[in-house]
């Protein structure tokens, strides 16, 4: 997907509660089109961040920039932008066209034109006909909805979204995702989404935005930060991982070969290191397979595990590893039906494979 230029950007961002550290010298740019996802833990600084970016929060220090040019003193109500909340926010005594049109009859707009923009927003947001119900008489998820088409209906630059699905059942979420990635690809409209969800930055967002402790820890596409994650932290934090420590015995031109428990694994030089050096591994349960011998011979490391636990997972089924006395590794096996699902069992012998490319490396 192709952007224009910088729409905002954070420059040097930081803000302290007290002796609370809510963002330390954040820095990112975003593209006018993009959708952008801040991912992290509880308090790791997304939602204050959202808030400065908003108007709501003031920084220490750094700026906002929008176009190029510092918004950091323009009252909230001068920003062209919008919030839309987890918790909705209508005003339960109106309809869901009064909730919609609330901010254009507080501008004055022509009966002609709301009714016209209403119908626009009803129709992108697949509400119409419920232009007379309360929000009680609504869904968790078409409450959403009507809140997002309130928001949207001033057509914001870009608008920016606190975990606005977080109270929503399963089913709804993950409607809703794709719902408002669709919204967000037909109006062109800039998104900013804060969520501690790592399925929704996966699904949802061209670039995440990975944040701890108030710092940006790292930022790429879902496919590059899922696959090529910098730290421990990323590793752990955004999808499923097999986190092993060890000690780099060799070092070829391209190649580390690591010392784990015993075990001789080679992985792709990805990272400075020595002889010596203690560094970790992680590698994704999908990554590892359960091979014959001769099979396994393919892939670049081998090592033995004895199986403890087998998990069905639907079309997924984990296969839990005791490796050594301190090591045990998850192995993922995805079936299509029942005649294809392997009839490994409990306290079974078997043998992993998996190649050098599938290992991250991080010093430590």
């Amino acid at each position: 997907m192709s952007y224009k230029n910088t729409l905002l950007a954070i420059k040097d961002g930081s803000k302290n509660f007290g002796k609370v550290v809510a963002v330390k010298n954040f820095s990112l740019e975003v593209k006018d089109g993009e959708f952008v996802c801040l991912l992290g833990p509880s308090g790791c600084g997304k939602t204050t961040l959202l808030r400065i970016i908003a108007g709501f929060e003031t920084l220490d220090s750094g700026d906002v920039l929008m176009n190029g040019k510092s918004i950091i003193r323009l009252q909230p109500y001068k920003r062209p932008m919008n919030m839309v909340f987890q918790n909705y926010a209508l005003f339960p005594h109106m309809s869901v066209f009064e909730n919609i049109a609330f901010s254009q009859f507080l501008k004055k707009k022509s009966k002609e034109e709301i009714a016209r923009k209403v119908k626009k927003m009803l129709q992108l947001v697949q509400l119409e006909g419920f232009e007379t119900r309360r929000p009680n008489q609504l869904s968790g998820g078409q409450c959403q909805r009507v809140a997002l088409a309130r928001a949207l209906i001033n057509e914001p630059k870009i608008l920016l979204l606190d975990e606005p699905l977080g109270s929503l059942d399963l089913k709804i979420r993950k409607q809703m995702q794709i719902e408002l990635k669709n919204i967000q690809d037909k109006l062109k409209i800039t998104f900013i989404y804060v969520t501690h969800d790592q399925e929704e930055a996966l699904v949802m967002s061209d670039r995440i935005v990975l944040m701890n402790k108030g710092e940006v820890m790292q930022v790429g596409t879902p496919k590059s930060i899922y696959n090529h994650p910098n730290s421990k932290f990323s590793a752990m934090f955004v999808g499923e991982n097999n986190l092993l420590k060890g000690k780099v015995a060799k070092v070829d031109s391209d190649c580390l070969v690591i010392s784990v428990d015993g075990l001789e694994l080679f992985a792709n030089k990805t990272v400075n290191a020595r002889t010596g050096d203690t560094v970790s591994l992680a590698i994704r349960p999908g990554k590892l397979r359960i091979t014959g011998e001769l099979e396994s011979k393919s892939f670049g490391n081998r090592i033995r595990g004895k199986v403890v636990d087998v998990v069905f997972f639907g079309s997924v089924v984990k296969y839990y590893l005791r490796i050594s006395e301190n090591i045990t590794m998850v192995a993922e096996d995805r079936i299509t039906d029942e005649s294809n699902s392997r009839s490994i069992k409990i306290g079974d012998g078997v043998t992993l494979g998996f190649t050098r490319e599938s290992l991250n490396v991080f010093a430590e």
